[in-house]
């Protein structure tokens, strides 16, 4: 069923004609001994050179690690490189697969910006010790693909969203597509504060999701409306400031998202969610919260 869609008109299936993936068991995740804020990538980052609480950072990683074991997930740990202080961020160096015979394969990305392209091979070594197939892309085809920043697997299911704009290209889901025989909805980015698709949608579970509206064009927005019964619309507010949308919803029960998110949460809750709060302030200041802090596994 391998195909990219970029239009509702597109859609002539449902989730209930996808076929079901396991859910993911394990999280990667890279400890923040080097993170810091050296140089600005993205909006968020502006001001906040050399303002991080490396001490503080750490202690809020190690209660994101420990609430992922809390839900009862297996979390592995990489140690950081000094020198690249974003590759706490493990959400984008990769896009992990497990194809219905249990093998698992993972994508490697082509970072955007020079500054983060390092990280890259050490996460690949962790893959190779752990015996995924290692995946890469055409890069005189791509120009650039920044893993599960911007592809996200809709819960349970062998279908991915792809956002595409500022940080991946649109033709790496070809690629994805291709390879792995699924289906890529693939939607437009178009605030740059909101430059992955993991700051602007979470998927919680097969029917629900979470979004900030004005990050996508309508026709994101309508093929998003068309798959989820349920679309949880966060404010600007707290989509912006608090990152509510780069929360993890691992088990499609638990939300493990930034404190604060006071109208988000209680949707959340009202929607048979249990949420956990936790404070990512130090990693806000580099444009990250939960999601961008760990990789989901098999």
């Amino acid at each position: 069923m391998g195909q990219v869609i970029t239009s509702a008109d597109q859609l002539d299936f449902t989730t209930g004609d996808i076929s079901d993936m396991p859910l993911p068991t394990d999280v990667l995740m890279v400890r923040p001994l080097h993170f810091s804020v050296d140089y600005v990538i993205n909006p968020h980052m502006a001001d906040q050179v050399g303002k991080v609480d490396k001490i503080e950072a750490n202690n809020e990683w190690e209660l994101v690690r420990s609430l992922f074991n809390q839900v009862g997930m297996n979390v592995h740990v990489i140690e950081d490189q000094e020198g690249l202080p974003d590759m706490v961020f493990c959400a984008n160096q990769s896009l992990p697969y497990i194809d219905e015979d249990g093998k698992r394969h993972v994508f490697m990305s082509i970072m955007h910006a020079d500054e983060r392209k390092d990280e890259v091979p050490y996460i690949e070594q962790w893959y190779r010790q752990h015996g995924y197939e290692i995946c890469y892309f055409d890069e005189d085809k791509i120009s650039d693909f920044e893993g599960c920043g911007d592809a996200i697997w809709h819960t349970g299911k062998r279908m991915l969203w792809g956002g595409y704009g500022y940080r991946s290209s649109l033709e790496a889901y070809d690629t994805i597509s291709e390879k792995f025989d699924i289906p890529v909805l693939a939607v437009e980015l178009v605030d740059e504060s909101f430059y992955h698709l993991d700051t602007c949608l979470c998927v919680l579970d097969e029917n629900t999701a979470l979004i900030y509206p004005e990050a996508f064009t309508d026709e994101g927005l309508a093929m998003i409306d068309k798959m989820f019964d349920t679309v949880i619309r966060a404010s600007k507010y707290e989509a912006e400031e608090l990152f509510a949308c780069n929360a993890s919803c691992p088990d499609g029960r638990n939300v493990i998202i930034q404190q604060g998110c006071t109208d988000v949460n209680k949707n959340l809750r009202d929607n048979g969610f249990s949420v956990h709060e936790v404070s990512t302030y130090e990693f806000l200041k580099s444009g990250g919260s939960v999601f961008c802090m760990k990789m989901l596994l098999w």
